[in-house]
């Protein structure tokens, strides 16, 4: 092995140049895809985080059945309390109270359909981003007060500002008629016309007290400061909820079903274009090995003249690739490591990326995300598929006659 490893080293630099040549396309394909597969899933974690922190939370508990048919009645009793508990078994978290109705929202001239969703105004800042998208006027600040902070484009739809008015109309829990005048106080965008057009808050007190909740809410949300933590935080939350009847601990991937898939859909587009730039490299180690291979025919015909077996001259023009390909890898996966390492201490942006995020509350830069697999997945990847190009060159050696490889050149 000794012999064959200084024979594939010695043979690698015979055209120093051309090796070269071969490594530094490997060095770069290694380098590029470092970086890229790092900040593409930093990008997924940055769009994960800023999803979850606009609304819903990394995880929520609710009645049983609510994610599948949110209805009113289907809620959880003495929420506030569960709130607290929650709270005490989750210190590094923020956990928040919520409830939902549909409604009809009247201004003096106009009227639509709107989601209204009662929150804990003292606690709903450090679960949702959407307090500090508030653009004109101001967050709700007491929890009893009949307020309601609405949507960019709802509140044009109803021609309604800061100081309006509006009746809001709705059936209560228990079945009977729910109806309240509230005053805007906020107008938010949020960045997400959906949501812009149909989302309204107001105080949860209010919205139990209105909509016959008694101490009723529909779900609590429950913010934390990582993805890594959900797990853990689902199960603390199981154990509180463990002595109740009818609860359920939902997670992110279950609150956010299309989140994955569009992850998953990306991801596979990405690696089409990798691929393509993988294949290329794969035909560059293909052609310098090929050109190898030509070269030394007469050479490789007098050693299987001198009784040398056709698998060990392919195995030796494997082990050079390999070792050409080592090289390759190892210096790619310390540069790319090093530009991905700046940063991620620096964050990547664009120009313009910074003022758009500001505007809705978004981190202002992308920050590539440094594991194990984001580091070695390129690389390892380009290492199988020179291996595979050199597959050819060495099985030609297969049908090496010794006779007319001497003669050849």
């Amino acid at each position: 092995m000794t012999l064959s490893l200084s024979m594939a080293w010695r043979n690698l630099w015979r055209h120093s140049r051309r090796t070269w040549l071969t490594v530094t396309a490997m060095v770069f394909s290694n380098v590029l895809l470092v970086f890229m597969i790092a900040l593409q899933f930093g990008t997924y974690d940055m769009m994960i985080e800023n999803t979850l922190k606009a609304f819903s939370g990394h995880l929520q508990v609710q009645a049983e059945g609510y994610q599948d048919n949110p209805k009113l009645r289907t809620s959880i009793p003495a929420v506030t309390a569960l709130v607290d508990e929650l709270q005490r078994a989750l210190p590094e978290a923020e956990v928040a109270g919520r409830a939902a109705a549909f409604a009809l929202a009247s201004s003096e001239q106009r009227s639509f359909g709107i989601q209204l969703i009662g929150v804990q105004p003292g606690v709903e800042p450090h679960v949702s981003s959407i307090p500090n998208l508030v653009r004109r006027g101001r967050y709700l600040e007491r929890d009893d007060v009949a307020e309601i902070v609405l949507g960019s484009v709802m509140a044009r739809n109803l021609k309604a500002d800061v100081g309006s008015e509006i009746t809001l109309l709705g059936s209560g829990r228990d079945g009977s008629f729910a109806a309240g005048i509230v005053t805007v106080v906020g107008v938010f965008e949020s960045g997400s016309s959906d949501m812009d057009r149909s989302f309204a808050e107001v105080p949860l007190a209010w919205f139990q007290d209105t909509f016959t909740m008694g101490d009723h809410g529909n779900s609590i949300a429950i913010a934390l400061g990582d993805l890594a933590e959900v797990p853990a935080a689902v199960q603390s939350a199981k154990s509180v909820i463990g002595t109740r009847e009818g609860l359920v601990v939902v997670d992110w991937n279950t609150l956010h079903p299309g989140l994955r898939q569009a992850i998953q859909a990306d991801l596979s587009s990405g690696w089409f274009m990798y691929g393509v730039l993988i294949i290329l490299v794969a035909f560059s180690v293909l052609n310098t090995q090929l050109m190898s291979v030509m070269e030394r025919t007469r050479e490789f015909g007098v050693i299987s003249a001198l009784g040398i077996r056709p698998r060990r001259l392919a195995a030796l023009v494997l082990l050079e690739t390999a070792l050409m390909a080592l090289i390759g890898l190892a210096l790619g996966l310390c540069l790319g490591w090093l530009v991905s390492l700046y940063f991620s201490i620096n964050g990547f942006s664009y120009p313009g990326m910074e003022e758009v995020a500001a505007r809705y509350s978004l981190p202002g830069a992308m920050y590539p995300s440094i594991t194990v697999g984001t580091m070695l997945l390129g690389p390892i990847v380009v290492f199988g598929f020179c291996l595979l190009a050199a597959l050819y060159p060495a099985l030609r050696l297969y049908r090496l006659r010794p006779v007319a490889a001497m003669r050849a050149a």
